[in-house]
This record gives C-alpha cells, sequence and structure tokens, in this order.
C-alpha cells in the first residue's frame, strides 16, 4: 500500500493513533518564538499543527497530499485547504510568485523523494522553516528483526537535504511509547501513519515478527529542525 493510501485509509482513525506526531506537532509550535502572520504548512494531516496556533493570522495555507486528510482539516474565511503531493511539479508551480513568513511542517517530510529538492523550492518564497520529520530509526527494532530498511530519510539525509539552502540548527530526540499488550503495539503500527518496515511484509513474515518482537514498546526518533536563509556575502 502506498502511504498516501495509508493515510487516506485510516484518515478517520488518524488521531486516535498519531501521539507522538501531536507531541511533536506541539513542540515544534512551542518553538516559534515569532508570530508569523502569513503561514504555508505541508503535511498538513487532519490539523494538528493548526490547533496549536494561539495567535491571530492573516492567512494559512495547508497542503497534504492526502485527500481525506484535507476533508479534516479546519477551515474558516483565513484557511485554504489544498490537495498536493509536495514533491510534484504541480505543487512546485503552486509555490511560484508566493511569500510566506514561515513554512511549517511536522512529521511529513520524511517521506520526500527529493529533500533537498522540496527544500530548494521552498526556499524561494520563506525565510524560515520550522519541521519536525521522523527518522529511520523509528521502529528500529522491528528493522533489525525483519532485515528490511526503513521507507523514510535517515538523520544524515535530513540534514544534508536543508543544510544546503538553510542555515540549520538540528536536534534529535528519542522516545518510547509503551503498550500493555502485543495487538494495541501491532495495531497502533498499522493506524499511525509511521509503519516503518511492516506494510511489505506477507502474513507469513508479520506473523514471524509478532513472535520475535518482545519489547511493550515502540521506539521513535524524532529530528526538529530549524531552518534560515543564509545572507548572501557581499
Amino acid at each position: 500500500m502506498s502511504v498516501k493510501a495509508q493515510f487516506s485509509k485510516y484518515a478517520n482513525e488518524y488521531n486516535n493513533f498519531n501521539i507522538i506526531q501531536q507531541l511533536a506537532a506541539k513542540a515544534l509550535v512551542r518553538d516559534i518564538k515569532t508570530k508569523p502572520k502569513n503561514i504555508l504548512e505541508i503535511g498538513c494531516g487532519s490539523g494538528q499543527v493548526f490547533k496549536y496556533i494561539s495567535w491571530d493570522i492573516n492567512k494559512y495555507q495547508a497542503i497534504d497530499f492526502s485527500s481525506s486528510m484535507c476533508e479534516l482539516h479546519p477551515r474558516s474565511k483565513n484557511i485554504d485547504v489544498s490537495c498536493y503531493d509536495f514533491d510534484s511539479q504541480e505543487f512546485r508551480d503552486f509555490l511560484k510568485n508566493k511569500k510566506f513568513d514561515i513554512i511549517l511542517s511536522s512529521s511529513a517530510m520524511q517521506w520526500s523523494k527529493d529533500l533537498s529538492r522540496l527544500v530548494k523550492s521552498l526556499s524561494f518564497c520563506t525565510s524560515e522553516i520550522n519541521a519536525v520529520l521522523f527518522t529511520s530509526n523509528t521502529f528500529k527494532t522491528i528493522q533489525k528483526l525483519t532485515n528490511n530498511k526503513s521507507p523514510i530519510l535517515s538523520t544524515s539525509e535530513i540534514r544534508e537535504g536543508f543544510s544546503k539552502h538553510f542555515d540549520c540548527e538540528f536536534e534529535v530526540h528519542n522516545y518510547n511509547l509503551e503498550f500493555e499488550n502485543k495487538k494495541d503495539l501491532f495495531n497502533y503500527i498499522k493506524n499511525s501513519g509511521v509503519s516503518g518496515s511492516t506494510n511489505n511484509l506477507d502474513f507469513k513474515a508479520a506473523k514471524k515478527l509478532y513472535k520475535l518482537y518482545d519489547l511493550n514498546y515502540l521506539e521513535f526518533e524524532v529530528i526538529f529542525v530549524k531552518a534560515v536563509k543564509r545572507i548572501s556575502k557581499l
């Protein structure tokens, strides 16, 4: 199942399972020192970032590649929600001649197929990006047991993708989310939107993983990025 299909399928249940994403979104907004009036959010989901915006805004442009998620996002006269794949030419065309005080993204950009190109496109319409991304160390024990590579970007790939175009500060944090039983743990993986390497397992392999996984928690690694456009040297 594609990432887009997965998010769309579980859109209505997403807010019940995205515990770490909610924590990341809250921290992302909390760290904004100014009160930007014109904001672009990429990978907006059902509005987990927007709900923490406590100041008045002039325009909030929210985009997500899942139409099901976009339908759940709050709307008002100063909120515009659009459905775009942020890696697409369509999205790059959308960005042309637009300017934003800040671009926000929480738990989304790790899915980019070309992060450097995405960040370069964003650099033409803002001087500041605040983002939080899951890294490939999320569900690392599961990857080890299944001998599968994570489908999301590594810490080094994320650092490189942003640093080519902005001056950046990075902070990496690790979280463990505990569960009372294995059934709840694996159900969380399916519904949380960070599926790790479990989506492509056949029934036999999934059954083996269920048996071998002996932790009562899931591992998450996130990287917080504060990116500011470089000042050109004369």
